[in-house]
């Protein structure tokens, strides 16, 4: 047996959601920025991606992370973002994920109680705070980059459900929101199907209606998830939502194309998104704990610190509360005369 190209990774999730981390086999990418080096690994080298996340080594909900030394001065590292089917620029769930394992397996200095760190990530450098105790994290908080909201209470038109209103917002990723009231909808495992068409119905006919441009980077444009939002009856917990991730290209001829994956956990970014959409509305001031729950019923706790513009649009700075758990370490391979390097779909669970 030859083996081939060994990539030394971490699993592990937060709240629910599954994030694989790359920490050996990989010493650098071209790029001069976190950004950049993110474009290279998709128009030059997606294989990695398509190798750690399809079968037989990933699958449908697993996203990827790919930790690398920081190109901004004063960052104790940098991770690129790898997903089913784009590199989005920031994460909450991978961005626990990361930080985990970077202290959980001594990558950085660890201080207890404590620990302070600034990562390097596509969407820019995202300051963090983790609470240490014996080695183990048991809370990490960091500082997204501004969200701001772009279009509120707009109407679009989506095949087969007509007239929808939805929000349009940033949060590290571009988000549609929609109440699933409207949609007659509930958040729950076992809606988990319908959730998933209804979502990526609303995000294509969303992204064709609804043209978005990040004003400090023309090269994010479009969006590329979308968020189905609901009220809580738990007490303590302020909102619920669900989030999904495609796992494929949308073909309105084909409703079985209409697939994606439901973010397990309660989702950084989109928490960051829909907090940045209330406080436009008026309905989450800043200072004020905005706890958000998943499909799992997990939460992640957000707040608002602060203003920022971001461009022409009223930004607003989150922060997110959240905690991961390690569950396993694997050195990947491939053997030269495996027929699946890059890994595979097959119809059953993943579109074709």
């Amino acid at each position: 047996m030859k083996l081939n190209s060994m990539i030394t990774a971490i699993d592990a999730h937060a709240c629910g959601e599954p994030g694989r981390v790359i920490v050996g086999g990989v010493l650098d990418v071209a790029g001069k920025t976190m950004f950049e080096k993110a474009r290279y690994l998709q128009q030059h080298a997606d294989h990695l991606r398509r190798r750690m996340l399809r079968e037989p080594r990933g699958y449908p909900a697993l996203c990827c992370n790919l930790i690398l030394p920081p190109t901004q001065p004063n960052c104790d590292a940098g991770f690129v973002i790898m997903e089913q089917v784009e590199y989005p620029p920031m994460s909450g769930s991978n961005t626990i994920c990361v930080v985990t394992v970077l202290i959980e397996t001594g990558m950085v200095r660890v201080e207890e109680p404590v620990t302070k760190l600034a990562l390097d990530t596509p969407a820019g450098v995202i300051r963090v705070q983790a609470a240490v105790s014996q080695g183990k994290v048991t809370a990490v908080t960091f500082e997204n980059v501004p969200a701001f909201a772009v279009h509120l209470d707009a109407s679009i038109k989506v095949p087969s459900l007509g007239t929808v209103q939805v929000d349009v917002a940033w949060g590290g990723m571009f988000y549609v929101l929609a109440d699933a009231a409207q949609l007659g909808l509930q958040i729950v495992p076992s809606a988990a199907r319908d959730l998933v068409q209804v979502g990526e119905m609303i995000k294509a006919a969303a992204k064709e209606q609804l043209p978005v441009e990040h004003p400090e980077n023309a090269e994010i444009k479009g969006i590329s998830i979308a968020e189905i939002t609901s009220g809580s009856n738990r007490p303590g917990v302020d909102g619920r939502n669900t989030v999904i991730v495609s796992s494929g290209t949308l073909d309105w001829s084909r409703p079985q194309s209409w697939t994606g994956v439901l973010d397990r956990s309660p989702c950084g970014t989109g928490t960051c998104a829909r907090m940045a959409v209330l406080n436009a509305k008026g309905k989450l001031p800043l200072h004020q704990d905005f706890v958000h729950e998943g499909i799992l019923d997990t939460t992640f706790t957000g707040r608002l610190i602060g203003e920022k513009d971001v461009g022409r649009y009223k930004g607003v700075i989150p922060t997110i509360t959240g905690r991961a758990w390690i569950t396993g370490l694997a050195q990947y391979v491939v053997d030269s005369e495996d027929p699946f390097p890059e890994g595979y779909t097959v119809g059953d669970i993943w579109p074709n």
